[in-house]
C-alpha cells in the first residue's frame, strides 16, 4: 500500500527509512526520523521502545510485531540479560551487523565501527533455510520486498547489509563510519578499562569508550593481536566474479538461474564452452539479484592464452596483481562465459559499477583459506578483563562454491552472542572459553542436513540449533593458553599441511616403525614356504620367491607355487608386483628389475612397508586376509579395476570400429587381461607380464626422464612418473584415479574430457550443455577378490561381467524390449517386483524433477497415481513461503512445459494447485545446488591432497638424499632417517587412499549425470508415435537402451561395492569390540 495519510512527518520519514536503498539514504532518513521524534540515535533498547510507542500506525506495527516476537524470547530476559556489558563490534559486514543485533537484544551497550562509508558489494550470497527464516523474522520482507522470491534463495551482500543496518539502527546500536580499528589500548592503571586505537580522527566520546567485550568482524585481512591463524592451502584456484546490470526486463526475468555446474560431473558443458569460446573453466554459478551475478573458477593456462594475464608468475599475489591483469581482456572473458552459460538470452551484457565506478569484474585467489585456531580469548591487565571473539571471515574464510559463508557466519554470530551472555552471567572465564571452543569445533561440520530440522525454533541458545550438542567437548584446562595478560606476540600464520607435516620421532602412527619391526613381520609372513629364507630387506628378495610367498600368504589362490615353475627371478617378481597391485591394492614403488638386482633397497623397503601397514593387524593364520584391514583401501583396488576396464572397453571399441571380430580377437591375444581371475580354471596357465613393461621403470620418469625418488613415484601401467608430470596432454590438468585414459594411437594420457575421440563419435559433441552423452564408460563389476572375504556376490550379477569375454560364452544379442519394459528401464524400475525395488534417486535437474512429478501422477505412464494430499501439502508449503512476495516467472524447458500442459488438460491439477510448479522449480534447484556443493567439496579436498602430497614428496627427497649421500653417518642416524621415511610413505598411502575414496564419489556423480541425459534422450524417442519412427530412429533408440542398460549395471556395481564395503567395516568393528 501507499504511505499513510497521517500528517505526522515522522511517518513519512519512517517510510523513507524502510524504502531507502543506499547506505547514506538509510542514515539520513533515520537521523530525520529521530529528530522528528525528539530522540538521539544510539540509545540502545530504550530507544527502540520509544520509537515503537510513537509510531503505532499499521505499516509500522507489522514490523514491531516481528521484532517484538524475536525480542520476547526467554533467552533475552526482556533485554536485561547483558545490561551492564559494554561491547565494541568492529566491521559492518553481514556478520558484524548480525552479532550487533543479538547483543542489542540482550540489552548490552553496543558501539559499532566501520572503516567504509557506503555499501557497494554486489556479490550474491546463498542462503540456508534457517538464514531465510531468521531474516524474515527480523523484517526482511518489510525492508526488501524481493527477498527470496526466485527459484534460488540468495541475496546480494549490499542488500543484506542494508536490511541488517536498518534493524541495528532501530535497536539503538551506535554506529561510527569511516573509522578504522588498529588495535587495543590496554588499561593504563587499576580502575580503568580497555579502549580501542582508532584512526584517523575518532570523536572524543568514541576514543574514550571503555568496553569489556570486543567482537571482530573485520574480515580475513585483520585478526586482533593474540589470535593465531593457520593457512589451509590447496592447488592454485583462480576465481572470477562479474556483475552485470539487471534491467529487470521480461526477457531477463525469464532466463533461469544456474545453481552450479561443475566440471567434475558435467564435462560435456565445459567441453562445449571450450570449443565455442576457448574458455576453460572448472565451474560456474549464476544468480539473479540486484545484478546478474556470475562467479566461476578459471584455469591459469586459459587466462594466459587468452591474454587476461600478461605473464605467468609463481607468486599468486603477483600473478593476480593489477599490473598483471588486462582489464579489457578480463571483461571479454567474463562476458563470453556468461553469454554462453545463459545461451545469449541476457542480451547485451553491461557491467555494473563497483565502488570505484569501474566495471564490477575481478579475479581473485582462493587457493588458501585462513582459519583461526581459536574463536575467543580473554586478556586481563590491572584487574580489567576483556573478552575477545571472532566472527565472519576473520574466524573462518569460506570456500565460495559451497555457499556456506553467510550461514556459518550467522551461526558464529549467535555463538559469540551466547558467549557474551554467559560472560555477563558471571561464569568463570575458562568455562566461557571452553564452551565457545566446543561450539567452534562444530562450525566447520554444519550443513542444512545435519542441523535441527525445525528452523523456526532456532535461537541464541546453541541447543536449539545443534543436535547432539556437547558443550564440554573442550575442557577448561585445554583453554588455559587462551586466558592471559596482554600479549605482545604478533599474529602467527602457520600453514596447515593437511596431515602432511613431518612426524615427530616418537609418533610412528600406523607406519612400519623401524626396519627391525618390518623385517620381523616379513619373516613371520613368509615362514614355512620352501626355498624362502628372509634374512634382510634386500638380497633375500632378489629371486622373487619371497615376494610371491608374501602375496600368497595374504591372499591364497592368487599365486600357487606350481605356477611359478619355470619362471625366472625377474618374471616371478614382475608377476608378484602385478598381482599385488591388481588384487591387493598395493601399488608398486619399485620395479621388478630393481628388486632382482638389489639396486634400490629404499624402494623395496618402502614397498614392503605398504604391505606391513595394510596387513600388520591380521593374525597369522592359514586363511586369506581380509582386505578391510586398517591400512588397506578397497577404493584404490576398485579404481584400479575401473581404470583397466576403461582401457579394455576403449580397445574393444577401437577394434570394432577398425573392422570386425577378427581384429578384435587379435587385439585380445596381443593384450591379455590385466585382471587376475579369482578362480582360474584348471589347466589354463596364467601368463606373467612381459619383461619390457618393467624395464628401467623405477629410477627415471617415463615422461620427463628425470630421476624419481621413492616418495615421488606414481606407477601407471607398469611405468613410473612424477605426479607433477602425470597430467593431461591437452589441458595439463592433474589426472586422478579413474579419471583418465591412455590414447592407443599416440600413447599420451588424457583426462576424459580431452580424450581424442574417433571422428564419427565427435559428431554432435558440441551441442551445448544439454547435449546427451555419446559414450558411456563401464564400471567393473566387483569380483570375488575385489571385496573383503566372507561377503559373497550374487552369481547372477557376475554373469557376462568379466573384463575379458569368454569365447565359450554366447555372443551378445540385440536387445528387444516391450513398451512397458522400456518405460520401466527409463525410470530405473528394472525389478518386476515393486516390493523389492529400492527407492529411486531424486532427479537432479529442473526438467528431471518436473518429469518425475508428472510420471508419479499421470496414469498414462503406467505408474501409481500420486495422492492429492501430496500436492495439497506442496501447495500449502509454497503459499506459506511465498506469501506477500513478488514471484518471478521462471519457465521450464519447452518439452517439459508441453508435458505440463498435457497433464493439466487431462487432470485439471494445474487449476487446483497453481503454485506447485514454482515449488518443483525451487526443489529442483536445491537438488542441483546440493550436488554442486558436493562436487566442489570433493574438488577442494582433492586439491588439498595434491598440495599435501607435494610437501610429502619434498620431505621424502630430503631424507632420501641424506640416506644416499651420508654413507659415513652412524647407523643409528640412518635407522632414524629410514624410520622417518617410512612414516612419510605411510602418510602418502593414507592420502592416496582418501583420494581414491573421493574419486569413487566422483564416479557416482558422473553416473547420475549420464543417467539423466540418457533418460532424456530415451524419452524423446518414446514420446514419438511408433508409426512415425524411421529405421534410423529405432536403431538410435536401441543404442540408447543398450547404453542405459550398461549404465544401470555400472551403478549396480558401484552400489554393491559400497554396500559390501560398509558391511565389511561393520563386521570389522563388531569383531574389534568382541
Amino acid at each position: 500500500m501507499a504511505s499513510p495519510t497521517s500528517t505526522n512527518p515522522a511517518h513519512a520519514h519512517f517510510e523513507s527509512f524502510l524504502q531507502a536503498q543506499l547506505c547514506q539514504d538509510v542514515l539520513s532518513s533515520f537521523q530525520e526520523l529521530c529528530g522528528a521524534l525528539g530522540l538521539e540515535p544510539g540509545g540502545g533498547l530504550p530507544q527502540y521502545h520509544k520509537i515503537k510507542d510513537q509510531l503505532n500506525y499499521w505499516s509500522a506495527k507489522s514490523l514491531w510485531t516481528k521484532l517484538d516476537k524475536r525480542a520476547g524470547q526467554p533467552v533475552y530476559q526482556q533485554g536485561r540479560a547483558c545490561t551492564s556489558t559494554k561491547c565494541l563490534v568492529v566491521g559492518a559486514g553481514p556478520c558484524g551487523l548480525r552479532v550487533a543485533v543479538e547483543l542489542a537484544l540482550l540489552g548490552a551497550q553496543v558501539v559499532l565501527v566501520e572503516k567504509r562509508t557506503k555499501f557497494s558489494r554486489h556479490n550474491v550470497l546463498h542462503l540456508w533455510p534457517f538464514t531465510i527464516h531468521d531474516l524474515r523474522a527480523l523484517g526482511a520482507k518489510k525492508f526488501y520486498g524481493r527477498f527470496c522470491t526466485g527459484t534460488l534463495d540468495h541475496i546480494s551482500i549490499r542488500q543484506l547489509q542494508l536490511l541488517l543496518l536498518k534493524v541495528v539502527l532501530l535497536l539503538g546500536v551506535e554506529i561510527h563510519w569511516g573509522v578504522t580499528f588498529t588495535g587495543l589500548q590496554p588499561p593504563p592503571r587499576k580502575g580503568s578499562g580497555w579502549r580501542a586505537q582508532l584512526q584517523p580522527n575518532p570523536p572524543a566520546q568514541l576514543a574514550n569508550y571503555e568496553f569489556d567485550v570486543l567482537i571482530s568482524a573485520a574480515g580475513g585481512k585483520f585478526v586482533p593481536e593474540g589470535f593465531k591463524v593457520r593457512e589451509m592451502r590447496g592447488k592454485l584456484a583462480i576465481g572470477i566474479t562479474a556483475n552485470f546490470v539487471n534491467g529487470r526486463t521480461v526477457e531477463e526475468t525469464q532466463v533461469p538461474e544456474i545453481s552450479g555446474v561443475a566440471r567434475i560431473y558435467n564435462q560435456s558443458f565445459f567441453q562445449s564452452l571450450l570449443k565455442a569460446t576457448g574458455i576453460d573453466l572448472e565451474n560456474i554459478v549464476y544468480y539473479k539479484d540486484d545484478t546478474h551475478y556470475f562467479v566461476m573458477t578459471a584455469k591459469k593456462q586459459c587466462l594466459l592464452r587468452l591474454g587476461v594475464l600478461r605473464q605467468d608468475w609463481p607468486d599468486t599475489d603477483r600473478l593476480l596483481g593489477s599490473a598483471n591483469v588486462v582489464p579489457e581482456a578480463l571483461q571479454r572473458f567474463a562476458r563470453a562465459a556468461a553469454d554462453f552459460a545463459t545461451h545469449g538470452k541476457l542480451g547485451k551484457l553491461e557491467f555494473a559499477q563497483d565502488a570505484h565506478r569501474q566495471p564490477d569484474v575481478s579475479a581473485f585467489d582462493f587457493t588458501s583459506m585462513m582459519r583461526a585456531e581459536s574463536s575467543a580469548r580473554v586478556q586481563e591487565k590491572h584487574g580489567a578483563r576483556l573478552l575477545l571473539g571472532l566472527v565472519g571471515d576473520c574466524l573462518v574464510e569460506p570456500f565460495w562454491p559451497l555457499g556456506t559463508g553467510v550461514a556459518r557466519g550467522f551461526l558464529a554470530a549467535f555463538d559469540a552472542a551466547w558467549m557474551v551472555k554467559r560472560w555477563a552471567e558471571g561464569a568463570e572465564p575458562l568455562e566461557v572459553l571452553a564452551e565457545r571452543e566446543s561450539l567452534y569445533q562444530l562450525l566447520s561440520q554444519t550443513s542444512p542436513e545435519n542441523m535441527h530440522r525445525n528452523v523456526a525454533q532456532y535461537g541464541l541458545d546453541p541447543a536449539t540449533r545443534y543436535p547432539n550438542l556437547n558443550l564440554r567437548a573442550v575442557t577448561p584446562n585445554q583453554v588455559r593458553d587462551l586466558y592471559d595478560v596482554l600479549t605482545k606476540e604478533p599474529v602467527q600464520r602457520n600453514k596447515d599441511k593437511i596431515d602432511a607435516e613431518m612426524p615427530t620421532n616418537g609418533s610412528a602412527g600406523r607406519s612400519a616403525g623401524t626396519q627391525e619391526e618390518l623385517l620381523r613381520w616379513c619373516q613371520e609372513q613368509t615362514a614355512g614356504y620352501p626355498g624362502v629364507d628372509v634374512s634382510d630387506l634386500s638380497s633375500s628378495w632378489t629371486d622373487g620367491l619371497a615376494l610371491c610367498a608374501l602375496v600368497h600368504r595374504l591372499q591364497p589362490g592368487l599365486l600357487e607355487p606350481s605356477e611359478l615353475q619355470g619362471l625366472g627371478a625377474l618374471e616371478a617378481t614382475a608377476w608378484a608386483l602385478k598381482v599385488a597391485e591388481h588384487e591387493l591394492g598395493i601399488t608398486p614403488v619399485v620395479s621388478a628389475q630393481a628388486v632382482v638386482a638389489g639396486s634400490d633397497p629404499l624402494g623395496l623397503i618402502a614397498y614392503l612397508s605398504h604391505f606391513h601397514s595394510a596387513f600388520k593387524s591380521t593374525a597369522h593364520s592359514p586363511g586369506p586376509v581380509s582386505q578391510a584391514s586398517p591400512g588397506t583401501s578397497s577404493a584404490v583396488l576398485f579404481l584400479g579395476k575401473l581404470q583397466r576396464t576403461l582401457q579394455r572397453s576403449r580397445a574393444k571399441e577401437n577394434a570394432e570400429d577398425a573392422g570386425g571380430k577378427k581384429l578384435r580377437l587379435e587385439m585380445d591375444a596381443k593384450s591379455p587381461s590385466t585382471e587376475v581371475p579369482p578362480d582360474p580354471e584348471p589347466g589354463v596357465p596364467l601368463t606373467p607380464p612381459s619383461q619390457h613393461q618393467e624395464a628401467g621403470a623405477g629410477d627415471l620418469c617415463a615422461l620427463c626422464g628425470e630421476h624419481l625418488y621413492v616418495l615421488e613415484r606414481l606407477c601407471v601401467d607398469g611405468h613410473f612418473f612424477h605426479r607433477s608430470c602425470f597430467r593431461c596432454h591437452t589441458c595439463e590438468a592433474t589426472l586422478w584415479p579413474g579419471g583418465y585414459e591412455q590414447h592407443p594411437g599416440d600413447g599420451h594420457f588424457y583426462c576424459l574430457q580431452h580424450l581424442p575421440q574417433p571422428d564419427h563419435k565427435e559428431e554432435g559433441s558440441d551441442g551445448g550443455p544439454e547435449s546427451p552423452v555419446k559414450t558411456v564408460k563401464e564400471l567393473p563389476t566387483p569380483s570375488e577378490n575385489s571385496m573383503p572375504p566372507g561377503l559373497s556376490t550374487p552369481t547372477a550379477s557376475q554373469e557376462g561381467a568379466g573384463p575379458v569375454p569368454d569365447p565359450s560364452q554366447p555372443t551378445r544379442r540385440r536387445i528387444h524390449l516391450s513398451s512397458l519394459e522400456r518405460q520401466r528401464l527409463s525410470s530405473l524400475n528394472l525389478t518386476p517386483d515393486p516390493e523389492m525395488e529400492p527407492p529411486p534417486k531424486p532427479p537432479r535437474s529442473c526438467s528431471a524433477l518436473a518429469r518425475h512429478a508428472l510420471e508419479s501422477s499421470f496414469v498414462g505412464w503406467g505408474l501409481p497415481v500420486q495422492s492429492p494430499q501430496a500436492l495439497v501439502a506442496m501447495e500449502k508449503e509454497e503459499e506459506e513461503s511465498s506469501s506477500s512476495s513478488e514471484e518471478e516467472d521462471v519457465p521450464l524447458d519447452s518439452d517439459v512445459e508441453q508435458a505440463l500442459q498435457t497433464f493439466a488438460k487431462t487432470s485439471g491439477t494445474m487449476n487446483d494447485y497453481p503454485t506447485w510448479r514454482q515449488t518443483l522449480l525451487r526443489r529442483a534447484k536445491e537438488e542441483e545446488m546440493k550436488r554442486f556443493r558436493k562436487a566442489q567439496t570433493i574438488q577442494r579436498r582433492l586439491n588439498e591432497i595434491e598440495g599435501a602430497l607435494r610437501e610429502l614428496e619434498a620431505e621424502g627427497v630430503k631424507l632420501e638424499l641424506a640416506l644416499r649421500r651420508q654413507s659415513s653417518s652412524p647407523e643409528q642416524q640412518k635407522k632414524l632417517w629410514v624410520g622417518q621415511l617410512l612414516q612419510l610413505v605411510d602418510k602418502k598411502n593414507s592420502l592416496v587412499a582418501e583420494e581414491a575414496e573421493l574419486m569413487i564419489t566422483v564416479q557416482e556423480l558422473n553416473l547420475e549425470e549420464k543417467q539423466w541425459q540418457l533418460d532424456q534422450e530415451l524419452r524423446g524417442y518414446m514420446n514419438r508415435e511408433e508409426t512415425l519412427k524411421t529405421a534410423a530412429d529405432r536403431q538410435a533408440e536401441d543404442q540408447v537402451l543398450r547404453k542405459l542398460v550398461d549404465l544401470v549395471n555400472q551403478r549396480d556395481a558401484l552400489i554393491r561395492f559400497q554396500e559390501e564395503r560398509r558391511l565389511s567395516e561393520l563386521a570389522l568393528g563388531t569383531g574389534a569390540q568382541g
